[in-house]
């Protein structure tokens, strides 16, 4: 029976095969917490890697390079809070500049801002599905204009549980699901904080796109300032 076990394959789509035990003993998993800006997903993140190390799990987090609004070798919360880690452009490259002896002692992985990593989902699949650790990805769902940003979507598939988080909006204080960008940049990637973005609901949402557009129209090649936006926002509450 042993050699049987130890000569058992398993043929894989690609033609490839996959020999017995060539799989962690214990499955992985991964987490994902979304929602718009300031809804409290670094936090939530956070709180989920202390709580890991506090018992007794060796952990680590990672965050984009692109993200030095705050400190470059720490995830930092709106509100201040700061947890170090490593900033990379890419995932792929962590194990490799991490080191091998110490990437096997892992048991947890945090991604912070995951929406700036092209390479998300195949980290995922490997850290979970073949390494056998718990990842916990965080980042934004949609973009400005509420359509898909980076992979994060792409991870809901592999998860074991997805948390979607709401903020306050900022006009009427009700429950806000979106991000509304304040200024005429449209470039999809662009990092900042409460200056150029806010969170909003429904109703505000709608009303803010309207009026960012009739001020453009206004306007035509003059800057619409953050400030006379606002204050039309605040106009529609």
């Amino acid at each position: 029976m042993d050699s049987f076990r130890s000569s058992l394959s398993l043929t894989t789509t690609d033609g490839g095969t996959v020999r017995a035990g060539s799989y962690p003993r214990v499955a992985g998993e991964v987490h994902v917490i979304i929602g718009p800006m300031f809804a409290g997903k670094t936090t939530a993140l956070l709180r989920r890697i202390k709580s890991e190390s506090n018992s007794g799990r060796n952990v680590v987090m990672i965050k984009s390079s692109k993200d030095t609004r705050y400190a470059i070798d720490s995830v930092v919360t709106h509100d201040g809070a700061k947890f170090p880690c490593w900033a990379l452009p890419d995932l792929s490259s962590f194990r490799q500049k991490f080191g091998e002896d110490a990437y096997d002692k892992l048991d947890v992985i945090g991604v912070d801002e995951a929406q700036f990593f092209d390479d998300l989902y195949d980290f995922c699949c490997n850290v979970a599905d073949k390494d056998g650790k718990i990842v916990i990805v965080a980042g934004l769902d949609g973009d400005y204009l509420r359509r898909s940003f980076g992979s994060v979507l792409d991870v809901v598939p592999l998860a074991d549980t997805v948390t979607k988080l709401t903020a306050r909006c900022e006009l009427c204080g009700k429950r806000a699901f979106f991000t509304l960008r304040k200024t005429e940049e449209t470039r999809t990637e662009l990092i900042a904080g409460a200056d150029v973005y806010m969170p909003v609901c429904r109703q505000h949402y709608a009303n803010g796109q309207q009026v960012i557009q009739a001020s453009k129209n206004v306007l035509g090649s003059r800057t619409v300032t953050t400030g006379s936006n606002l204050e039309a926002l605040a106009s529609l509450n």
